[in-house]
């Protein structure tokens, strides 16, 4: 009785996600709440685009709360000081608390999200057997592959044991098996080898059918990132070669706007959630929550501009590392200051006399008041107030978020050749002054895995987690060991959260 119990509460949930998810996307108009069942007629097989089309707006979707729990406990980063999330501080501070909702969030979301994945691959497999194009069906399920691949890797990453489902069946993972965080990244490469083939040899935002889709280069990214964390460094430089000798990629010359609008469907994106105000004052909008990272009562030079919430900090040891190498145009993308934040800095007599061009005041005349939970907020989630659409005010909107790009593709290609790969597309050298030539900095004659580690430090800061995971795979847990903080490996994961333990037989 309990197992019958358990699969429809199961069922529900997931089945209830998806219906409310399938859903028109203007970017790409398609039927709105459109649910697929045994009354779907699969031969109208210019509909196969649908189901995948309610994919991508379940990946835009992502809720608010996903990327902050993947990306707080590194170096880089803290969680705000004060306020009604406690335990997101104390994730922060590597004390973890199974009951916490934001644990329990993460895993249902993303599950929900890869069982919507699996159906979108059913449906169109469904739509495929009559259709007289049958590479095109196979791209929509290498697409379906790989965004499943991009959910599956992030959960190991956090839970390290995760579940691998193999259908669109929500109930499987009552009698599923846990797969081990070295099982699912091998999975994850297996399967983009399997998507690679299907899928366009285009930059995202090269496609015509759905801008800004997963291509190629997608998955070929998705599989160096699984193969790093597997430390199968010559994986990673294969697949990242083959992304560099494409040509297809660059880096945006100016840094700082990489990240606001001129940021949207960059030649340097492999992977972005979209996000749109249509051009439109008012009206409807497709936006992510980014008032989450922006800081409490700024003063906007675009009157009426919303502030944030103060719940997410460059951490100050960055901000002396960066201070350190003589940083500036990466240093103030990253950061946002306040005065007292500057004055924090500044009790370091190392730090006594700071460079004029720190200020609380942005380049684009935003000013960043003193507020309680921070002293500093993240710059790569700020929109300036002058580059809101008129008649819009909410922090951050129209701004699009990015999951990967090629100055991590250059960096991983270096990480991976100065662990004893080889590849004949790029040295590693070469990778690493590309990325430090866009920040300003002067080239270096010969690079050390160190200083590769570094410059990911240095670049990524703030972008899911990066700099935690490199330390962890690492093993230099010293360096998460800061500002009060002890980083040990028995940390590396979060606990199951409590709900899924009472719910799901393994996890016990």
């Amino acid at each position: 009785m309990k197992l019958i119990k358990n699969t429809i509460k199961l069922t529900l949930f997931v089945a209830g996600l998806f219906l409310a998810t399938a859903c028109e996307d203007k970017l790409d108009a398609p039927a709105e709440n459109r649910s697929f069942t045994e009354s779907t007629d699969y031969t109208i097989t210019s509909n196969i685009k649908l189901p995948l089309i309610g994919l991508y707006a379940e990946f835009y979707g992502t809720q608010w709360e996903n990327f902050p729990l993947i990306s707080v406990r590194g170096d880089d980063v803290n969680a705000g000081g004060l306020g009604d999330q406690q335990d997101y501080a104390e994730t922060d501070k590597f004390n973890y608390n199974k009951d916490y909702w934001m644990y329990n969030s993460l895993w249902q979301n993303y599950y929900a999200d890869i069982f919507v994945a699996h159906s979108t691959m059913d449906e169109v497999a469904k739509y495929n057997q009559y259709a007289s194009n049958k590479a095109l069906g196979e791209q929509y399920i290498a697409e379906a592959k790989t965004i499943r691949a991009w959910y599956l890797f992030n959960l190991a990453r956090v839970w390290g044991s995760i579940f691998v489902p193999t259908s669109s069946d929500p109930s499987d993972l009552l009698v599923a098996e846990l797969k081990t965080k070295d099982e699912v990244m091998q999975h994850i490469s297996a399967q983009m080898d399997e998507a690679i083939p299907n899928l366009p040899e285009v930059r995202p935002n090269e496609r015509v059918d759905i801008t800004g889709g997963v291509t190629k280069y997608t998955a070929l990214a998705i599989k160096a990132l699984a193969n790093l964390e597997l430390k199968n460094y010559q994986a990673v430089a294969d697949a990242t070669s083959q992304i560099i000798s494409s040509g297809k990629f660059s880096l945006e010359p100016d840094f700082y706007e990489l990240f606001k609008i001129k940021g949207k469907l960059n030649n340097e994106n492999l992977l972005e959630l979209q996000y749109s105000d249509f051009g439109q004052g008012s009206g409807d909008a497709k936006t992510y929550l980014f008032a989450f990272f922006g800081p409490q009562g700024w003063t906007p030079a675009v009157s009426g501009a919303g502030d944030g919430w103060g719940f997410y900090e460059p951490s100050l040891k960055y901000i002396k590392f960066m201070l350190d190498r003589g940083e500036t145009i990466r240093l103030e993308t990253s950061v946002l200051f306040t005065d007292r934040g500057i004055t924090e800095i500044k009790k370091d007599s190392k730090y006594a006399t700071l460079p004029a061009w720190i200020s609380n005041t942005t380049r684009d005349g935003d000013r960043i008041n003193d507020y309680p939970r921070a002293l500093f907020a993240s710059g790569k989630h700020y929109l300036p107030s002058n580059q809101l659409t008129p008649g819009r005010t909410d922090y951050g909107t129209n701004k699009n978020f990015t999951c990967i790009r090629y100055a991590e593709i250059l960096l991983m290609h270096a990480e991976a050749l100065t662990q004893g790969a080889t590849s004949s597309a790029m040295t590693a050298v070469a990778a690493v002054n590309a990325v430090r030539a866009r920040a300003g900095m002067s080239a270096l004659s010969s690079v050390t895995n160190e200083q590769v580690m570094n410059e990911k430090y240095a670049e990524l800061a703030m972008e899911w987690g990066t700099r935690f995971y490199d330390m962890v795979r690492l093993g230099k847990y010293a360096e998460l060991s800061y500002d009060g903080r002890t980083f040990t490996e028995n940390k590396t994961f979060l606990p199951y959260p409590q709900n899924q333990v009472d719910l799901l037989p393994a996890l016990k």
